[in-house]
């Protein structure tokens, strides 16, 4: 490659510029909206380096596109002056697509379809489409979720295939099935989940043990997790496993479900309904009373549920002082749960001896009606048995992490969240200096001190500020088979084993133990090249560590390539997936709140930034964005180490946690966006010490031309999102 050039991604902006990612993980290159003429968002691009622009970036012109990215776009189709255009739903791509009136097919104007690029865009000329597919009205039931799987690229149709296959798998456990399985269909297993759950892939059991010594009095307890065994009907090479890696996680939005296996499997043979035989692989433990985890094994069972319960129902029967709402149906099954919680409270305690992280979030809940309508956001509390399940869930990863791990050859995927990087605890350490907290940070944390700030600012005003910015400082959780520990679970080998339904790294982790109990070794296939969203994912992790993907002084060779394959694209697939259920709970709480336009309300700061204050609403759980030219008359700086914005003449300060009175003045379904207009009677503000100006405060900014908001100030980017079905992390 000549010098001075570079090869990379194009990102785009809404406002028509963009970006270069570069391949080789260096800083991002920029790209005029005059360059962007000719290019898309997603396009693979070699751009010649052509200095800096006035804000200092890298600036490139591109003189080559070396391959065209996406070639179906989602959006609203409009008629405008005559012109049939496509209002693309990802605004990266920055511009209408031009579509003639013979390739409308059957589509109406306003409505939201699916284009497929004919022609690219031209230096002065429109990118032209034709319609391929009429999704329907903006305003139908569940669109959202139609929009959303096609903007992200998640596969939401099996193939004929793979549907094929499951059809011709049993219906029901067969004596075949049963050879090699330890029988456990006399334990009294339960499940454990919310409501609405409907596939059950894990079940519980416990009983008092002797752990230690050799007296006959229990001094701990035998804690049975077992998980559905989806290896057993899902298997390399397979229609199902083909279609399974390419989603590689289940996708859960409000009221819809975009599952990773059918439904034969994950409702049916791999669901662990009650009363019925099942095949699982159960991790059986003895653990202390301490909560230390003294003995462990894995084997294949044959198991029989006795009880499917919900939390609430588990929550109320263990504290019957506060009512019991939801009464056992099965009271046999009380005395197994009291033993569930004894030994939760050992694993509870060892948890906070071993210094995790526990931080009180509270998630919350779209409420919808039969038409799919918002009807009500609500807090989703946590119980008890929540608790009680994530702490059974977290003890089988942890000896499925230590079980590959004592192998040493074994390759596998483990769950890997690295401590805080430099730069992220220094800023940490700046901001809890600004605001006279007492804790010692060094420069290598450990997760107990993060847990120590949480509880020693639990009951300051701020608290919450200071909590978003510990969980903003941390890394973020991959999946690579390197082993790294879990910072956040201060576990020094993690893994993810209790999902193999709805997460492809479990379904990889429950293969790779039963060849190990057969004393082989677990070959991973051939995988398809990295595509685009594992390729874009790798350069970004590359990029945040300064290393490239396959670190040196590791396993080489075609297997060790494969299972770092295999690692980035579980991990994009994940990213993938949480992005796309924030872009329908953005667009569910857009459509909610426009039947508000005009009210006032009360609402708390949940971000400040150089463009404005993040505020969500108490009574609704919405957030929305009071621009910065709404705070009034006066100059006002951001302060980036006390994540403030303070006026320069009044001093009046707004930061995380304060308590201001909005009216809500823009929903903007398309753009995702709710804007806030921020009432004079707003209670007064803190306005101390504002005569020193900070080091790290940005420059000043008033209501002008200048402050234009930002393209896309999203719904609810930065509130608690919708709870999930609760799982270990």
């Amino acid at each position: 490659m000549p010098a001075g050039e570079i090869i990379g991604t194009v990102q785009g902006h809404a406002s028509g510029h963009g970006f270069v990612i570069r391949d080789d993980g260096e800083p991002d290159v920029h790209l005029s909206s005059r360059e962007m003429a000719a290019v898309l968002h997603g396009d693979h691009v070699r751009v010649k380096l052509m200095g800096h622009d006035r804000r200092g970036r890298p600036e490139g012109r591109v003189v080559e596109i070396l391959r065209r990215g996406a070639r179906l776009l989602i959006g609203r189709l409009l008629q405008e002056d005559g012109h049939w255009l496509l209002a693309p739903e990802d605004r990266r791509y920055g511009r209408d697509v031009l579509i003639p009136k013979r390739a409308l097919a059957s589509a109406q104007d306003g409505q939201v379809v699916v284009v497929e690029l004919t022609e690219p865009p031209a230096l002065y000329g429109q990118p032209v489409g034709r319609v391929v597919e009429v999704l329907g009205e903006v305003d139908d039931p569940g669109m959202e979720v139609e929009i959303a799987v096609r903007k992200f690229g998640i596969p939401h149709a099996f193939s004929q295939a793979c549907l094929d296959t499951a059809q011709s798998l049993p219906n029901k456990v067969r004596s075949a099935d049963r050879q090699g399985r330890v029988d456990l269909g006399d334990v009294a297993f339960v499940t454990i989940d919310g409501e609405d759950a409907r596939d059950f892939d894990d079940a519980v059991y416990c009983e008092p043990a002797v752990v230690t010594g050799r007296g006959r009095k229990p001094n701990g307890w035998r804690l049975l997790v077992a998980i559905a065994d989806v290896s057993h009907y899902v298997h390399d090479g397979d229609a199902i496993n083909a279609d399974a890696y390419a989603r590689a996680t289940s996708v859960y939005f409000p009221r819809r479900v975009v599952p990773m296996l059918p439904e034969k499997l994950s409702n049916g043979l791999c669901s662990l309904n009650p009363d019925m035989d099942r095949l699982a692989l159960v991790c059986d433990m003895l653990v202390s009373a301490r909560g230390k985890i003294h003995a462990y094994q894995f084997y294949p069972a044959v198991i029989r549920s006795q009880g499917r319960l919900t939390y609430d129902q588990v929550a109320a029967a263990l504290t019957p002082d506060k009512g019991r709402s939801q009464p056992l149906d099965n009271a046999e099954l009380l005395p197994h749960l009291r033993h569930l919680h004894g030994a939760f409270q050992s694993l509870l305690q060892a948890r906070q001896r071993r210094g995790a992280i526990d931080f009180d979030t509270v998630e919350t809940q779209i409420i919808c009606d039969d038409q799919g309508r918002v009807t009500s956001i609500e807090p989703s509390p946590r119980n008890d048995a929540h608790r009680l399940i994530e702490e059974c869930m977290l003890a089988a990863n942890v000896c499925c992490a230590d079980f590959v791990r004592q192998h040493k050859d074994a390759l596998a995927l483990y769950r890997v969240h690295e401590p805080p990087p430099a730069e992220k605890v220094e800023a940490l350490r700046a901001y809890l200096r600004a605001l006279d907290v007492k804790v010692s940070v060094g420069d290598e944390p450990s997760p107990q001190v993060f847990q120590q700030i949480a509880d020693a600012t639990r009951d300051r005003p701020d608290a919450e500020q200071i909590q978003m910015q510990l969980l903003r400082a941390m890394s973020q959780a991959v999946y690579k088979p390197q082993n790294k520990g879990h910072f956040g679970l201060a576990y020094d080998a993690y893994m993810h084993f209790t999902s193999p339904i709805r997460r492809y790294p479990d379904l990889l982790a429950h293969r790779v133990i039963k060849a190990l109990l057969d004393e082989r070794q677990y070959k991973l296939p051939e995988l398809p090249e990295a595509g685009e969203l594992e390729a874009e994912f790798a350069k970004r992790l590359q990029k945040r560590s300064g290393e490239p993907a396959q670190e040196s002084g590791q396993k080489t060779g075609a297997q060790a390539q494969r299972w770092e394959l295999a690692g980035l694209h579980c991990s994009a697939c994940e990213r993938r997936a949480e992005e796309a259920s924030r872009d329908v709970e953005a667009w569910l709480k857009c459509q909610y709140m426009r039947q508000y336009l005009g009210e006032v309300f009360a609402g708390t700061v949940t971000s400040a930034t150089s463009f404005g204050l993040f505020v969500s609403l108490d009574e609704l759980y919405v957030e929305g964005l009071v621009h910065i030219s709404e705070l009034g008359d006066e100059y006002f700086q951001f302060d980036e180490v006390r994540q403030q914005i303070r006026g320069e003449q009044s001093g009046t300060a707004y930061a995380i946690g304060t308590p201001v009175r909005v009216q809500v003045s823009r929903v903007d379904l398309d753009a995702r966006q709710i804007d806030f207009r921020l009432l004079a009677d707003t209670p007064a503000a803190d306005t101390r010490g504002s005569g020193k100006k900070q080091s790290a405060r940005k420059s000043a900014h008033k209501p002008d031309k200048a402050n234009k908001k930002p393209a896309a100030a999203k719904a609810g980017s930065r509130t608690a999102r919708t709870a999930k079905k609760h799982k270990a992390r």
